[in-house]
């Protein structure tokens, strides 16, 4: 099989500026100058981060700041950025997508005409899209007429603003082809981020789709005044609920139970810093869905991803219950009191692995 990425130096282009974009690529560069130290003579990453709002990419060109999400936080003055989405995919060898799920499709249908033939194409989206509830590397399947070793996958306990600040982190690098998997590895790995390879797609996919749907409920919890009994009892029963429907779509069980899976869970689930807890948070606390949204910022991607998980639940004859509870509250005016009561009244059953 013909190598779908080489070993020279290689030009990356990171399309979205948010949060995570914008902390993945100073990870990609920070990377690059451990490698240049390593091997001055040896091949290097370039890498490009495409942004919406020019003055965001001005900041990061004049700065080496975003300030829109990190004010104070120094990043890789070799990073670069541009408005110019075609001017970043030029000649990149890999393009890393990070923009909400929910808009992916447009945005590569603008996108493909620039993008190189043999480019590899990396998501670091965590959702599953409405309507179609395809998986996002369906999506980039499907639109740009992809095979699965030329899409990948990085997941796993990735706070952005922790990575932000430079304190040590691991994820996984999933993709089918095993070697494309360990050339992205060896991209992406600096002083304090290190990344694992999978060749389980699916596992990492759904893991990082459903800790966001879990995530808003245990925030939930903490928004009412619960305590840490039943917010372990949601992180359990939700990593049940995620490995079910996983395993029901053909991916690995010990998938789930390592970083892409339980460590993504438990970040998301016990951190101030999680978009999606704390919306749940401020939910339960009172405010109503409308309140939320118009003071959220971010994208709390489980929101919209939670109607499309459960349909791909049900399409597969898995059982969701902490899923249906969240899609209840976030979009058929069902109070935290009466989703949570509803959970509790469930029918008693025996306790096994991923049931």
């Amino acid at each position: 099989m013909t190598e779908p990425m080489g070993s020279d130096d290689v030009r990356i282009a990171v399309l979205g500026a948010g949060s995570w974009g914008t902390v993945f690529a100073n990870i990609i560069a920070d990377a690059a100058d451990l490698t240049r130290e390593r091997r001055p003579d040896g091949p290097a990453a370039e890498v490009v981060l495409w942004g919406r709002r020019s003055s965001v990419v001005d900041a990061v060109n004049e700065t080496s700041q975003n300030p829109d999400y990190f004010p104070g936080i120094a990043l890789n003055p070799r990073l670069r950025a541009t408005t110019d989405a075609p001017k970043a995919l030029a000649e990149a060898d890999v393009v890393v997508l990070a923009v909400p799920s929910q808009t992916l499709r447009a945005n590569l249908v603008d996108w493909r005409p620039h993008l190189r033939e043999d480019a590899v194409v990396v998501s670091l989206m965590k959702g599953v899209e409405l309507g179609t509830r395809m998986r996002v590397s369906q999506i980039i399947a499907e639109v740009l007429e992809y095979s699965e070793e030329r899409i990948a996958v990085v997941s796993g306990p990735n706070l952005a603003r922790e990575i932000a600040e430079r304190q040590p982190a691991t994820a996984v690098v999933a993709c089918p082809h095993e070697p494309t998997a360990v050339r992205l590895q060896s991209l992406f790995r600096s002083a304090y981020f290190r990344p694992y390879t999978s060749t389980d797609l699916v596992g990492v996919e759904i893991g990082g789709a459903m800790k966001n749907v879990i995530g808003l409920a245990v925030g939930v919890a903490e928004g009412m005044g619960f305590g840490d009994n039943t917010k372990a009892s949601l992180i359990t029963r939700g990593l049940a609920e995620t490995t079910r429907l996983a395993v029901a779509l053909g991916a690995d069980e010990h998938t789930l139970s390592g970083l892409a899976g339980m460590g993504d869970l438990v970040a998301t689930c016990s951190s101030p810093l999680s978009r999606n807890r704390t919306f749940g948070e401020k939910l339960g606390a009172g405010k109503t869905l409308e309140q939320v949204v118009a003071e959220t910022k971010q994208t709390a991607e489980g929101v919209k991803s939670s109607e499309s998980v459960l349909e791909l639940g049900w399409a597969h004859g898995v059982d969701m219950p902490i899923t249906e509870a969240v899609v209840k509250m976030m979009h058929h005016d069902l109070s935290p009191a009466e989703a949570l009561a509803a959970f509790m009244a469930r029918s008693a059953k025996p306790e096994r692995y991923g049931v």
